[in-house]
């Protein structure tokens, strides 16, 4: 039975982009748009050089910015308030999520490799501000992102939560590796399942996951 696997579990950690909204809304295309425009501009390289450049230094380095600080020195802070100043008008809240979040026993956090108020924005527009205990960015862990398993021990050590008794929900499969071998019991919150020995779990619907583990 899914709820048994998750008894033990003191402390949820939610994952922020395609998880605590739909992928359908479709709010990284926004995000990728502005990604591929900095890269142009700070590479001095054409839309189809960025393009493909944003896309290595994801598959590569975990996130965009890790690349582009890694390979070329660039200062995290501008980027991220560029990239993310975009129309969070496209999310509509919503109350079953809410509810269901806010009825999870313990404390609750986001962690995403986006920065912490662009998290804020993000919940704001669904609806969901004022049920997280805390909220971390990619600067948090020292702007090292998730895959990387230091990056996920120093959000967590900041946080002080034990993973052996928390949950992690996150819609890219690659994220769910560090959380498995530290304990935690994994969640792949997309569409398509993603079968793999770090995945406990795999829903396309957050809020009727949560609502089974109540």
């Amino acid at each position: 039975m899914v709820k048994e696997a998750f008894r033990h579990v003191e402390t949820w950690v939610f994952d922020l982009d395609n998880t605590l909204y739909p992928p359908e809304a479709r709010l990284f295309d926004q995000i990728e748009v502005r990604m591929t425009q900095y890269v142009m501009e700070s590479l001095g390289v054409d839309r189809d050089k960025a393009d493909k450049l944003r896309r290595h230094y994801w598959l590569t380095y975990g996130t965009t910015l890790a690349g582009l600080m890694r390979e070329h020195d660039v200062d995290p802070a501008p980027y991220l308030t560029t990239v993310h100043d975009i129309d969070f008008g496209v999310l509509a809240e919503d109350a079953s999520l809410r509810a269901n979040i806010e009825a999870l026993p313990g404390r609750r956090i986001v962690y995403t490799n986006g920065s912490a108020p662009y998290a804020r924005n993000v919940l704001q527009a669904r609806g969901l501000s004022g049920l997280f205990d805390a909220i971390y960015g990619v600067e948090h862990a020292e702007f090292r992102p998730k895959p990387e398993r230091e990056a996920f021990e120093t959000v967590f050590g900041i946080d002080g939560l034990d993973p052996k008794r928390a949950a992690m929900f996150e819609d890219d499969p690659r994220n769910l590796a560090a959380p498995h071998a530290m304990g935690m019991q994994t969640v792949h919150v997309a569409p398509t399942a993603h079968p793999a020995d770090h995945i406990h779990h795999h829903t396309d619907d957050l809020a009727g996951f949560l609502g089974r583990l109540l």
